[in-house]
């Protein structure tokens, strides 16, 4: 630490550290606006996520928020806690429960004291110190008030680095945004291609019901397995990577071998089976690509192609815009979307002939490939202003700058 500089915690630099009113909030716009975790959830206050609540006039007065306030996250979903925004709105807004008000003496700025308090949530300082339940997590009033803050005795040298962190910060984030923007190109740039070759192979085929290109549709068994501490897995639509289309075997419970022998043959996955999810993130199709023993839940389906219809093919087929639109028009339900298997089934789709099903499949491969490529670079330098900015935050408040 610098000669200049002061340590001290934050308890002694908060004039305000208070909980926020626990009172019956809504999504309704009615009564007294009041702040909630989702009003802090991005980088900023946003005041299109508060709720509205009725507020008497003298709790008015105890907890109306004031510019410069910082609220902080101290009881939320464990990856969430500490996680803080700068209240700055023009309009009337309310202190809510589940936020700590935190409001810093003449020592700090508050600006420096946001980017501080930032610092230790990027760097996983809550995480490794909260109290954890099953669903949530907490940091108490206590705890908070114990930690350990640095900062110049001068009042112009925060300003200073905030200024520095502020202007870097401004340039990661239209870094980020650059990156995140060609990230989404490369994937609308295979999305496109299929689009086109699907249209192709519409325009040059028959147009089937995808029945017809199946030997079996299926779902998973509607009864609940019973659960064993070794046996073989059982997938839920929490295994499927939407962005890889692959199956994540990392994290599944396990059934015992006699339910799986006991289930018909078609709702064991083959190798060059396609499973298709059918509820809640429906219109995920992904490729059985090996001879692994599992099972899996009624809300994924099961598509097992006929000898003259290539797999890859059917993959790729339910995943263009044009089959996909259809599961979605057909999909019914309003808190979770489900894709019926009559639907599924009913879906129209070209059948052409294997040798240009094989064409298609090797354009595809390759135009994956490089989106794929494409992909990896941006999500590396995503990885890296990521990095960038963790360091920046630790240089700040170590009187590195």
């Amino acid at each position: 630490m610098k000669a200049d500089w002061k340590k001290s915690t934050l308890g002694n630099v908060l004039s305000t550290l208070k909980n926020g009113l626990n009172c019956k909030q809504s999504k309704d716009i009615a009564g007294q606006k009041i702040s909630r975790i989702e009003s802090i959830s991005t980088a900023s206050f946003d005041i299109n996520r508060v709720g509205f609540s009725e507020i008497s006039e003298s709790d008015k007065a105890k907890f109306k928020l004031s510019k410069g306030d910082i609220l902080f996250s101290h009881i939320n979903s464990p990856i969430h806690v500490g996680k803080t925004a700068t209240f700055n709105e023009d309009e009337d807004v309310y202190h809510g429960v589940n936020l700590l008000l935190m409001r810093p003496n003449e020592e700090v700025l508050p600006a420096y004291l946001e980017l501080y308090l930032k610092s230790l949530f990027e760097s996983g300082y809550w995480l490794k110190r909260c109290k954890q339940s099953v669903n949530q997590a907490s940091v108490n009033q206590q705890d908070i008030a114990q930690v350990a803050i640095e900062y110049p005795s001068s009042v112009t040298e925060q300003r200073r680095i905030v200024s520095l962190l502020d202007e870097a910060f401004a340039d990661i984030a239209t870094a980020k945004a650059n990156a995140e923007k060609n990230l989404q190109n490369a994937r609308e740039l295979f999305n496109s291609h299929l689009d086109a070759i699907v249209v192709h192979a519409q325009e040059n085929g028959e147009i089937v019901a995808l029945s017809e290109l199946a030997t079996d549709i299926t779902d998973g068994d509607h009864m609940p397995p019973p659960k064993v501490e070794h046996g073989l897995p059982f997938i839920t639509i929490g295994n499927i990577d939407k962005q890889t289309r692959t199956i994540d075997f990392s994290d599944t419970f396990k059934v015992p071998r006699e339910y799986f022998d006991a289930l018909k043959a078609n709702k064991k996955p083959m190798r060059g089976d396609v499973l298709y999810t059918v509820t809640g993130s429906f219109g995920i199709p992904v490729l059985v690509e090996d001879d692994t023993e599992f099972c899996f839940q009624r809300h994924i389906g099961l598509i097992r192609s006929k000898a003259e219809v290539d797999s890859t093919w059917l993959q790729y087929l339910l995943q263009s815009p044009q089959v996909f639109n259809q599961a979605a028009d057909g999909a019914t339900g309003t808190a979770q979307k489900t894709v019926s298997l009559k639907v599924l089934r009913n879906l129209q789709v070209p059948r052409i002939s294997l040798k240009d099903q094989l064409a298609y499949i090797e354009t595809l491969r390759s135009v994956e490939a490089e989106c794929r490529r494409l992909e990896t670079i941006y999500r590396q330098k995503l990885t890296a202003l990521d990095d960038l900015k963790k360091s920046l935050l630790h240089q700040a408040f170590s009187g590195q700058l």
